[in-house]
């Protein structure tokens, strides 16, 4: 197949891979993937197997307005790979440039698949704290994404919960879960990453890993982190990875500081994602403080799966989806009271899980979205 696809990223300089990284980089290793490329991220260069296409004329950082101002572009580039390429099946899943290759498919008689990876009429507000900008671009983005799905052939989405949700509104979509690359993400020797990070092999290390955003509330972990400082002095808390758009890792490192705990708290910044399992192995306990009750409610994080893989106890917040399903390794918290109480307890019998994820591999997921687009196609 020839196969067109229209990331929610900068597929070449996003410093943090999605879904469609791993998806479309396993299916380029059998049919011919094209992606365009648009001037948004600042990070380095990605080795990738996918055909790049440049759709930027107007290189803005500002994501929404970068989308807009290009989207004329966009639509007359997507039309070029259509027609020049003879695509066979897009699959959108951006809310401005998905509306303008659906258009484009539309004039070539190219179906189309939508894979809605997040919510997001949600997403697309999360960056804003104006409560008028934030109802706006709900509403705002919650017409174009109903554009895309009234006139998509199929659509995919990543949790059940969202599957449920769209069928609340009349879409049949289907499910493909986020993944895990299982060629990186294993048991690792604990006493050997903490020793790679300057650590004594014997301290407890309370670990994050991913985006430093908002929606994970890091700034209420780091509060009770000062109070299981005094149960246990050796504690690290470890936080993996970068902000995108805002200053919240600053403000976070600010609030080490004020809480004078700026010396238990280690920021690695953004890492490759080949080397995250040796940060994950550092690990005595993995956390996913997942906060917006919007998105609890539909979620199922990429880092569930990658810390399982790693064979990690996981300190979560209430997330239906990944609590449905489960596994010994996984334990909830409903307030920062409960947090507490349960990091204790864990210390105190502290441990590694043999869990299987093979299930969840992105070769696997590959699979299943392979066979959704021969089906479209067919």
């Amino acid at each position: 197949m020839k196969i067109l696809l229209i990331s929610t990223q900068d597929y070449i300089h996003h410093p943090v891979p999605s879904r469609h990284h791993y998806i479309f980089e396993e299916l380029a290793t059998r049919h011919e993937v094209h992606v365009p490329h648009f001037h948004v991220s600042n990070g380095p260069e990605r080795e990738t197997r996918l055909i790049v296409h440049e759709a930027t004329k107007y290189p803005l950082k500002d994501p929404g307005i970068h989308y807009l101002v290009n989207a004329p572009h966009h639509y007359s580039v997507f039309k070029r790979i259509l027609r020049d390429e003879k695509i066979d099946v897009v699959v959108a899943a951006h809310v401005l440039a998905g509306s303008a290759v659906i258009r484009a498919a539309h004039k070539y008689g190219v179906p189309v698949v939508f894979d809605l990876k997040d919510w997001f009429p949600d997403s697309a507000a999360a960056y804003y704290k104006n409560r008028l900008i934030k109802w706006a671009l709900r509403e705002g983005v919650w017409q174009v994404t109903k554009y895309n799905l009234n006139r998509s052939d199929a659509i995919t989405t990543v949790s059940p919960s969202l599957v449920d949700q769209l069928a609340g509104f009349g879409y049949d979509a289907k499910l493909i879960t986020n993944g895990v690359n299982t060629d990186y993400f294993k048991p690792m020797d604990s006493k050997e990453g903490k020793r790679r990070l300057g650590l004594s092999d014997d301290c407890f290390v309370i670990g994050f890993a991913g985006v430093i955003e908002r929606w994970y509330a890091l700034d209420k972990v780091m509060r009770a982190f000062s109070e299981i400082l005094r149960y246990r002095e050796d504690a690290k808390l470890l936080i993996v990875g970068g902000s995108l758009f805002t200053k919240y890792e600053s403000d976070l490192k600010e609030l080490a500081k004020n809480l004078a705990i700026d010396d238990k708290v280690i920021f690695t910044g953004l890492v490759e994602y080949k080397n995250l399992p040796e940060y994950i192995s550092a690990m005595d306990i993995c956390l996913i403080p997942l906060s917006p009750p919007q998105w609890v409610h539909i979620a199922m994080p990429n880092k569930f799966f990658e810390y399982s893989a790693c064979g990690k106890a996981i300190l979560s917040t209430p997330i239906p989806n990944i609590m449905e399903l489960g596994g010994e390794n996984l334990f909830i918290y409903r307030d920062m009271k409960e947090f507490v109480e349960m990091m204790k307890r864990i210390m105190d019998n502290p441990r590694t899980y043999p869990i299987e994820v093979s299930e969840y591999s992105w070769k696997n997921k590959a699979k299943e979205m392979e066979r959704v687009l021969e089906e479209v196609v067919s």
